[in-house]
């Protein structure tokens, strides 16, 4: 912030530009989506993206990691409550209620970029955390859970006629949550 209190120019510019790529990818495929689509709906200069940003999968990447961060905000407190239910229908309810977003990201072209930087964070966090098992290698256990979460609500997101939020909620703590805060191997 300045000393008026207003944000600095560049920041605003790759605020636009975040909102702007978030919106479009809403209407249509990322692969559909130009430089061009995102400027102008961002009322950006086309040499000013440019500026921020070397293509439109580097913005992809800020968008993806910003997104993520709120995901795992959400995500990561599951692992350590006593209720995983309750948490993971927030998080179900919280996808539902961004649900054009989240298809976009978790069933476009985004998808690989999405995932990719989802198992990067994660990781991130699980390092910092001391929760471990003996049986399972940490990273394991995050690329598996972040996978089978990821691919999950993708599917989710994709059906004609979806399970509510409550009974997703139930698929996702049964299949990954639950298993995950397992303390010894399945038999």
């Amino acid at each position: 912030m300045n000393a008026v209190g207003q944000e600095p120019k560049a920041s605003r510019t790759q605020t636009a530009l975040r909102g702007a790529l978030l919106a479009l990818l809403e209407e249509k495929p990322f692969e559909q989506v130009t430089v061009r689509d995102i400027t102008a709906r961002a009322n950006v200069g086309y040499a000013t993206f440019f500026r921020r940003y070397p293509d439109k999968e580097a913005l992809l990447h800020d968008v993806a990691a910003r997104e993520i961060g709120q995901l795992l905000a959400m995500t990561l407190p599951i692992l350590f409550t006593v209720d995983s239910r309750a948490s993971t229908q927030a998080l179900c309810a919280y996808l539902w209620e961004h649900r054009k977003l989240w298809s976009a990201l978790l069933t476009g072209g985004a998808a690989a970029t999405l995932k990719h930087e989802f198992v990067r964070l994660a990781q991130e966090q699980a390092a910092m955390s001391r929760r471990q098992h003996a049986w399972l290698p940490g990273d394991l256990g995050v690329v598996f859970s972040v996978s089978a979460t990821v691919e999950i609500l993708a599917w989710w997101l994709s059906q004609a006629e979806p399970p509510s939020v409550v009974e997703m909620a139930e698929i996702l703590d049964r299949l990954v949550v639950t298993p995950s805060l397992a303390t010894k191997p399945p038999v």
